[in-house]
């Protein structure tokens, strides 16, 4: 399988306080998230797997440090969040379903091993974590089938939380893309997902990898944790 790989990479990522972009933070281990990143995706399909990378702020960085990606630029980083960054990479992806994912996650290898069979299915889904529902993540919900309802920080009842590593599959992609162009810029990828859940009907599955670790690096407790892992 030699799938589309796409890394959100253009934030500022203030809240972590490090003048380098966020995924160009270094882990306990040596590697940067990004490297750490890389080197998973490669793990589970090889040296070959086509990865785009989203960039924005501080770009140079981020290009000088992996001159074999592809890249897609944000220009308006500083005036949008995640779903427009998405809304571009998938513009310009090959036709195909996309896997892509959060820059600023470290995560365990195995996660895409776990990827794969659902990918090979086309089937879209979201990596989520029950055992942790903490107010600042982004949550979920599901229907009776067993698919994504809702899908956002503030929804009630949750499941467990989004991890930020995502599928869209190929007859799905075009249904997200047009979600992604009507939300705000403010708003986060997800709020497309869960558009198109609502309008459309697109079929999203929550894929668990709770046993598995997965930390989203938002502060400098976030790195700690992760450094746990690596």
């Amino acid at each position: 399988m030699t799938p589309q790989i796409v890394i959100l990479a253009a934030g500022m990522g203030s809240r972590l306080g490090r003048s380098l972009p966020k995924p160009l933070t270094e882990l306990a281990d040596g590697r940067t998230i990004m490297g750490q990143q890389f080197d998973n995706v490669h793990y589970a399909f090889g040296r070959n797997a086509s990865i785009t990378t989203v960039v924005g702020y501080k770009l140079e960085h981020i290009i000088d440090a992996f001159p074999e990606a592809t890249y897609v630029y944000n220009e308006k980083y500083d005036q949008t969040n995640t779903s427009k960054s998405l809304l571009r990479a998938l513009q310009a992806s090959a036709p195909g379903g996309v896997l892509w994912m959060n820059g600023d996650v470290v995560f365990a290898p195995e996660v895409l091993d776990r990827c794969i069979p659902l990918m090979a299915r086309d089937q879209s889904f979201v990596t989520v974590n029950t055992s942790s529902v903490s107010d600042e993540e982004v949550k979920y919900t599901t229907m009776a089938e067993g698919y994504i309802k809702a899908l956002s920080k503030t929804v009630k009842n949750a499941l467990g939380e989004a991890v930020g590593i995502n599928y869209v599959s190929s007859r799905d992609k075009a249904t997200l893309i047009r979600q992604l162009a009507r939300v705000g810029a403010q708003d986060y990828f997800e709020r497309g997902i869960e558009l198109a859940i609502e309008n459309d009907g697109m079929l999203v599955e929550p894929l668990d990898i709770s046993d598995l670790y997965a930390v989203e690096i938002d502060f400098a407790e976030d790195l700690e944790r992760a450094n746990l892992f690596v």
